[in-house]
């Protein structure tokens, strides 16, 4: 699908989505919406494959989209169906039956089968119950169909659920590009986030700030001009929202020749969780390239993060995160032996970000490279804060800040920054970018943007370290001792606009040219003036 076709069908659905959320919240319609573009992404694929797998036994329908084949095949192979579902189990690990595969339910819509709601959920409960593996338990379980929100009743639920259906079902053609599903899935996932609020900061990480962060990652640790990494053997985003920026790493890594191992993502709220293990499997990532835990990661839940013998410790090569900020948190006296905080001590419990930052930093390769969106104040806040800062300053570890503007994010009008950390870096000095001046973004209604020039300046800046007045600039750790370590970027970079010298003698000998050229202009006029029997002009000294 062309990218004119790509816009007309994220249109197209966001348009239905808005007609039809009606009083309904956001967050609570986006949850129904979505489901039904993953079971209908479930649906084409599983039909793709079941077509492959049958080969000339697949029903040849004609393009009746009525009819569904799988169910004439069903109807007619009962015998052969355990080791047909085998074989799907196996190749695609997952089975649909073809009374809940999408063709069916919109034609269930279509009629306004008063069954629909029961089959829907049937259909729901069957693929993260049977048909999946353990992996992915429960992707349904926050998807409730009896909700009130449908409707009092259930036939006012069943006919609201109708309604929504066949209008998705009608703005998506039945030869919509499978790939297709999940660039709308991502186009929905943030006009959701637009107008979501604060709530948005949960689950989106905006384009454009992503798109840093996966460039900034996948560069080479060491010499980032030199280009991207050929292979990433894993990457982590422990606060990772709807899997965005996971999937942008993945992207930028397969635009440019490279590869991908595997991706690890950690959410804590569970809606959110199973909108990321949908966004994957949308996207074309199999269940065997990605692990999404659910469960907290200041308390470290994710058993495989618990391991305690250092050579069997997961470790990443690029870590990318947006957690929330500023997020309080209740740190326990055992959690300041934790092996993640004992080295830099405890964040305090008014401002969690530089526990997420020491969470993440642990789990990084020697090699890696880690860029986390925290907000302005972890560059100069006092305290605790700055002992941690400190430490990791002293030991070489922070890389790059780089500032941007204020409100980028739909959940906060704050400006926020993004800090570059390695193990192991080459330069002994810290690159400040600052791109929060009003030159260096698009400023809108409600949101401010940066375009791919910004972006892209901002990444060049960061692999050639090239200094630029009032813009970005290398200091070296003498300079920032002498601040306290404080990484306030107006220390180190100056956003004042240089005074003009002006030249007193040039400016007087135009001033006279000026005033010559008035007083012929008004003697030339004064002449037409008497040839009319007009008085003239008053001159300069007759007006004094």
């Amino acid at each position: 699908m062309n990218d004119t076709n790509q816009k007309q069908l994220n249109q197209a659905l966001w348009d239905i989505a808005d007609q039809l959320r009606g009083a309904m919240d956001a967050d609570d319609f986006r949850d129904y919406m979505l489901s039904f573009l993953f079971l209908r992404y479930l649906s084409d694929n599983y039909e793709k494959a079941a077509q492959k797998e049958l080969g000339k036994d697949y029903p040849d329908v004609g393009g009746d989209t009525r009819k569904v084949p799988l169910t004439l095949w069903y109807a007619n192979n009962p015998d052969d169906i355990p080791a047909f579902e085998k074989q799907m189990r196996r190749k695609v690990h997952y089975v649909i039956q073809p009374a809940h595969l999408w063709n069916s339910i919109a034609n269930m819509a279509r009629t306004q089968n008063g069954e629909l709601l029961n089959t829907l959920q049937a259909g729901f409960k069957y693929i993260q119950d049977e048909s999946f593996e353990s992996t992915f338990d429960g992707l349904f379980s926050e998807i409730d169909l009896a909700s009130p929100k449908l409707g009092k009743t259930y036939p006012d639920r069943n006919a609201k659920l109708c309604n929504i259906i066949q209008k998705i079902a009608e703005g998506l053609p039945f030869n919509t590009d499978i790939d297709a599903l999940g660039d709308a899935y991502e186009y929905l996932i943030g006009q959701f986030a637009s107008g979501s609020g604060k709530k948005a900061g949960e689950f989106y990480t905006p384009q454009q700030i992503s798109d840093i962060l996966s460039t900034i990652v996948t560069l080479d640790s060491q010499e980032p001009k030199t280009g991207p990494k050929k292979r990433l053997e894993s990457v982590l985003d422990f606060a990772c929202g709807s899997g965005s920026l996971l999937l942008n790493v993945r992207n930028r890594m397969t635009k440019a020749g490279g590869t991908i191992g595997r991706i690890y993502g950690q959410e804590k709220n569970i809606t959110t969780y199973n909108l990321a293990r949908m966004n994957m499997l949308l996207h074309g990532v199999k269940d065997t390239e990605f692990e999404i835990f659910h469960g907290d990661t200041l308390t470290n839940e994710w058993d495989i993060m618990r391991e305690l013998n250092p050579a069997k410790k997961p470790e990443f090569d690029a870590i990318v995160a947006n957690p929330p900020f500023s997020y309080r948190w209740e740190p326990t006296d055992a959690m300041g032996d934790d092996v993640r905080f004992k080295n830099h001590g405890l964040a305090p419990k008014s401002a969690a970000d530089f526990a997420f930052l020491l969470h993440g930093f642990h789990f990084l390769k020697q090699e890696g490279v880690m860029a986390i969106i925290l907000p302005h104040g972890v560059l100069f806040r006092g305290g605790a804060e700055e002992r941690i800062r400190t430490k990791l300053l002293k030991d070489g570890h922070i890389d790059t800040i780089i500032g941007l503007p204020a409100n980028l994010f739909y959940s906060t009008g704050i400006p926020v920054c993004i800090l570059v950390l390695k193990k192991c870096k080459k330069p002994d000095d810290v690159l400040f970018i600052n791109a929060s001046g009003p030159e260096n973004f698009v400023k809108g209604k409600r949101q401010n943007q940066l375009s791919e020039a910004h972006i892209a300046k901002i990444i060049e800046t960061y692999k050639t370290r090239k200094p630029e007045d009032r813009y970005s600039r290398c200091v070296d750790m003498a300079e920032i001792e002498k601040n306290d370590f404080n990484l306030n970027i107006s220390r180190y970079i100056s956003t004042a606009i240089a005074e003009t010298d002006i030249d007193l003698a040039a400016t007087h000998e135009r001033l006279v040219e000026v005033e010559q050229t008035i007083q012929s202009a008004q003697i030339k006029h004064n002449e037409f003036l008497e040839q009319l029997g007009l008085p003239p002009l008053p001159s300069a000294e007759s007006s004094s």
